[in-house]
């Protein structure tokens, strides 16, 4: 398994969010994020997960590997599974 995860710096709506992604496959992350963190798929970002603060911790107890935003999105590049958003503005915060 290969479930990864930044460190919760991104800010939204008075939260901090992390992202969660998977280096091997849309599904594991699916799974991952189903059975551990209780997240619906309906939240998929395309290719990550927006996970806040309170459940950083859950999931890498769960087995999600902390890394920093740089390895994680090259890890994500790396793997194919990088899926840019059309029409967005950069840095747009999670929904």
């Amino acid at each position: 398994m290969a479930v990864l995860i930044d460190p919760p710096v991104w800010p939204w709506r008075g939260r901090r969010w992390s992202h969660l992604v998977s280096d091997v496959s849309h599904d594991e992350l699916h799974a991952f994020a189903a059975a551990e963190l209780g997240i619906p798929r309906r939240v998929f970002q395309g290719d990550h997960y927006d996970v806040p603060e309170d459940l950083y911790d859950v999931a890498v107890a769960a087995g999600a590997q902390p890394v920093g935003a740089r390895e994680l999105l090259a890890r994500l590049v790396g793997a194919g599974l990088r899926v840019k958003k059309r029409g967005t503005a950069a840095g747009r915060a999670p929904r």
